[in-house]
């Protein structure tokens, strides 16, 4: 299992007070892609006294040193997650929103395949399908 979020803040010198160890516990809990939004309503939840402003200015923190990465669906809503999360893709549902993780391993091996025969060595990638669900006996 990767080091807690709390353990690489402290591992890249990262001064945590007990509201930045909120907003870390919430972001490792977190099986989703929660917003700033999202995250304050939940730190709120832990500790009343945080602030929006805290939580924007620690997810930025938390970017800004690659403990979380942020995410754009095309909602216009930056969402998170920890950085060190095993690696996935996404399927967002453009009628919903939801998101849907997932991991193939056919994609993942066509993918170091292309970068091979274009001359490289894929060191990550970040894919991201968008679609909706699909009608029964109807073709779009």
């Amino acid at each position: 299992m990767a080091e807690s979020i709390i353990a690489r803040c402290e591992a890249k010198g990262l001064r945590l007070t007990e509201q930045r160890r909120v907003i870390a516990r919430v972001l490792e809990s977190s099986d989703d892609h929660p917003d700033v939004e999202e995250l304050y309503a939940r730190a709120c939840a832990v500790d009343p006294k945080i602030s929006l402003a805290t939580v924007y200015r620690t997810v930025r923190l938390f970017e800004e040193t690659g403990i979380v990465e942020k995410l754009e669906f095309g909602d216009g809503r930056a969402r998170y997650e920890d950085a060190e999360r095993e690696h996935h893709d996404h399927l967002i549902d453009l009628e919903t929103g939801e998101v849907i993780e997932f991991c193939d391993p056919e994609i993942e091996a066509l993918q170091e395949k292309i970068a091979a025969r274009l001359g490289y060595k894929l060191k990550g990638h970040r894919m991201e399908l968008f679609g909706v669900p699909a009608k029964r006996g109807k073709r779009d």
